[in-house]
């Protein structure tokens, strides 16, 4: 009865994320959930860094409380974020039954970052709140332009239930100011109907080059028309993820490394390949890489970070066909990826820094609520945990209809602990969009190696700039 409870649950909520999707406001895993998902990762290019937000309406943030055992937050997504928030909330009131925590919901991360950058310029960060959520691939330009703005966390969480890869992003010169939330890890998933169709199980796919992935991907798409990939080409993901499953990176010492950069070579030919072969497709935009190829039904393979899964489940045609397994790489070697995430991160304003260290560590940092918090996050907003431990609760290990009975949940948070850190860049997003032209104009018949220096001169002006 108990797992029949749980399974209702889950099923529940993934229900009501599937209806967010993608985009500032409005979308999910490192950003939200479903559409709430791609929320500022798929689509960051949507506008959230601070210099393409800095012309939307400005928002207040709410500030501190004079309430002892009261702590302000802002975050953003009703549907995602906010309900974590809520969940550790709980979890700590356990412990401290007059805590409170004012969440102030904003529209977008925008919001967050015009805030930090307002409250930088002009040298007062008495309107901040205590705390705010803040993307991870953003953090590193905010926590540079503006170190004031910021205090690291007073209390030591566990962090070796944390991959290398997320508290990267959170720690600066040792020292760790932010809390992870979120995980970001990618899935590769496939429709094994589609794949036997074609000869083939997951096992197939499973440890093996991307050379011996586009060879079976075209063989799949002879047999049964389906393509075994897509991506929204105008925020195009793909190039960065598979850079890091191979534990490499496109920046080097702080600056661009494309060119005499082998691996970013290799991987720009696959894509280029998959594309020519219409393996994989590279959609115009968010809503043709959504709605038309995965929802309608023209891929057997998802690669992404996991807040894709409620697309996924829209295409309800599908359930049960579906199974996550590894990214493949150059070498053969099971690859592991992440896309998106955010974490949460105490600001200059606030004076009761041990009591936020305490909070953030007891719910999200692998205290005793940690199994609770994460638990009722993922129940109620479909987070799901990047603390290691959480991954092993009943919850996390009930099989997924939609995957086959796969505990998929668990075997995302699994393998979020094993993707590996990679080198990172304030202009992560730049680059992203340079890359994508390369990619494009390779595609059309251009040289490539003169596209990558061509992309390495573009993104050396703009940070010179």
């Amino acid at each position: 009865m108990k797992k029949k409870l749980l399974s209702l649950m889950l099923a529940g909520v993934l229900a009501v994320t599937a209806l967010a999707a993608c985009g500032g406001s409005g979308s999910a895993g490192s950003d939200g959930a479903a559409d709430s998902s791609a929320e500022e990762t798929a689509d960051a290019d949507a506008g959230s860094s601070a210099d393409s937000s800095a012309e939307e309406e400005e928002v207040a943030l709410i500030g501190s409380s004079d309430d002892p055992n009261t702590l302000t937050v802002a975050a953003w997504d009703a549907n995602f974020n906010i309900p974590a928030l809520e969940a550790a909330e709980a979890a700590y009131q356990k412990v401290n039954p007059d805590f409170k925590l004012e969440i102030q919901e904003v529209s977008a991360s925008s919001d967050v970052e015009n805030a930090i950058t307002l409250a930088g310029s002009s040298g007062d960060y008495s309107q901040l709140t205590d705390i705010v959520l803040f993307q991870d691939h953003y953090i590193n330009q905010f926590m540079m332009n503006y170190p004031d703005a910021w205090q690291p966390l007073t209390k030591d969480a566990d962090w070796s239930g944390f991959s290398d890869d997320k508290l990267s992003y959170s720690t600066f010169d040792g020292t760790h100011y932010g809390m992870p939330v979120d995980n970001g890890a990618a899935i590769f998933a496939y429709r094994t109907d589609i794949l036997e169709q074609a000869g083939y199980t997951v096992d197939d796919f499973t440890g093996i080059t991307w050379d011996k992935w586009l060879e079976q991907a075209k063989v799949v798409k002879e047999k049964t028309g389906y393509a075994l990939m897509s991506m929204d080409h105008n925020g195009d993901d793909l190039p960065y993820m598979m850079m890091q499953a191979e534990g490499a990176s496109q920046w080097k010492d702080g600056k661009a490394n494309l060119v005499g950069n082998d691996t970013f070579k290799s991987i720009i030919e696959v894509i280029v390949q998959g594309a020519q072969d219409g393996t994989i497709i590279l959609a115009n935009d968010w809503s043709e890489y959504t709605d038309t190829t995965i929802i309608g039904d023209q891929v057997a393979g998802v690669f992404n970070g996991n807040w894709i899964i409620p697309t996924m489940k829209q295409n309800t045609a599908a359930s049960g066909n579906w199974v996550v397994t590894t990214i493949p790489t150059l070498s053969g070697k099971e690859g592991y990826a992440a896309n998106g995430g955010s974490s949460l991160y105490v600001t200059s304003n606030c004076q009761k820094a041990d009591l936020a260290s305490d909070f953030l560590t007891y719910t999200f940092g692998g205290g005793d609520g940690a199994i609770e918090t994460y638990d009722a996050a993922l129940t109620n907003g479909g987070v799901i945990s990047c603390y290691g431990p959480a991954g092993k609760s009943d919850l996390y290990n009930q099989p997924d209809e939609f995957f086959g009975g796969q505990t998929v949940y668990a075997d995302i948070v699994e393998n979020g602990t094993h993707v590996p850190a990679v080198e990172q860049s304030d202009y992560h997003y730049d680059l992203r969009t340079l890359v994508g032209n390369l990619i494009t104009n390779v595609i059309n018949g251009n040289d490539i190696d003169a596209e990558i220096e061509n992309a390495q001169s573009e993104i050396e002006f703009t940070m010179e700039e």
